[in-house]
């Protein structure tokens, strides 16, 4: 019936009327907490354009792992900072690479956590980007000695194929180190099946893939390259990340990585594609997650550091958003201080 038998605001008047009725919910335990481990000891470096975030030595990682735990957050992700980078990401799938002694370190003190492992190359390769980089039509693979760092802009292909190898050996590398979930967000074709397979045939048929699948070239991941040091040395990741106007190719890119073995699946960016996320959550019965990307952070703490807006309340009001339109699972750098919020 219409106003004024109808009168909406009735159970909005108090708290407690509002907390009866609320349609969507935070807890600690939808929040994964991205962290980045860099060489060295006691090393807690703080990203210029992300404050609160830390490039993190493995002694630091293990502390701040100690405290994103203790908050009830039941997760974290890794992203690694090599010594030294090539043209063929050896520091991606070393054994000792930095995010696998990270893992191992971390999961011996905190055996309950779950360690995702970002499996991408763009952190690991001199160039900068997310495959093996051709300048012929010669293909290449892990091996192949005349993959160059920096072609002219317009001379080079993202080798497709040849970099599978790569994030498959990268996979099965992680989870040897510990690492429980493994997240390829590279955007090759093929890569699900791929390292479905070297993950399979190494004995893990229990670790699931968490995929990026609908990952798009965005500018709000300016903060990331900083934090992680991949910003691509040409060019840019429009060729293999996807245009941003497509939704329906989005839905694609979620049914090819689902058919090819993923357990799980990502959009990222999460505020700017709330409704690839939504689309997402109406089409396919399958955990989604949504990453929050470095953008969105700097943004909201740049406007509170400025007295713009009032920042816990745009922190939660942001996590809810993403949340509502469908998303299970956040990946957020929010993550500890939400949690503490929420307590």
């Amino acid at each position: 019936m219409a106003f004024p038998v109808t009168r909406l605001r009735r159970m909005r008047r108090t708290e407690p009327l509002r907390s009866m009725i609320r349609e969507t919910s935070l807890s600690p335990a939808d929040f994964v907490y991205p962290m980045f481990i860099c060489p060295g000891e006691g090393v807690r470096k703080e990203v210029r354009s992300m404050p609160g975030v830390f490039n993190l030595s493995v002694d630091q990682a293990i502390r701040e792992a100690r405290e994103v735990h203790s908050l009830g957050v039941p997760s974290i992700i890794l992203f690694g900072l090599p010594e030294k980078k090539d043209d063929v990401a050896t520091g991606a799938w070393a054994d000792d690479g930095i995010v696998q002694q990270a893992a191992r370190a971390i999961k011996r003190e905190l055996p309950a956590l779950i360690i995702m492992g970002d499996v991408c190359l763009c952190e690991y390769m001199s160039h900068g980007h997310c495959g093996i980089v051709q300048t012929n039509n010669v293909p290449q693979s892990v091996g192949a000695a005349s993959a160059v760092a920096a072609p002219p802009a317009t001379d080079y292909e993202i080798l497709n194929d040849a970099s599978l190898e790569i994030l498959a050996r990268t996979a099965v590398s992680q989870v040897r180190a510990g690492i429980d979930i493994i997240a390829p967000s590279d955007m090759m074709d093929g890569r699900v099946a791929a390292i479905r397979k070297a993950l399979d045939d190494a004995g893990f048929l229990n670790t699931p893939i968490l995929s990026y699948a609908a990952k798009f070239a965005s500018g709000f991941y300016g903060p990331f390259r900083e934090a992680a040091d991949s910003a691509p040395q040409f060019g840019d990741r429009r060729s293999y990340q996807m245009d941003g106007a497509n939704i329906r190719e989005a839905m694609r890119e979620i049914e090819l990585d689902l058919e090819e073995g993923a357990d799980m699946i990502m959009v990222k960016p999460a505020m700017p594609y709330l409704d690839v996320i939504a689309a997402a959550r109406e089409r396919y019965d399958v955990p989604l997650a949504a990453y929050q990307v470095s953008g969105e952070y700097a943004m909201i703490e740049a406007a509170a550091r400025n007295n713009w807006i009032d920042r816990d309340r745009v922190m939660m009001e942001s996590l809810l958003s993403i949340r509502r339109a469908g998303a299970k699972i956040i990946l957020t750098y929010f993550a500890k201080d939400a949690s503490r919020l929420l307590a």
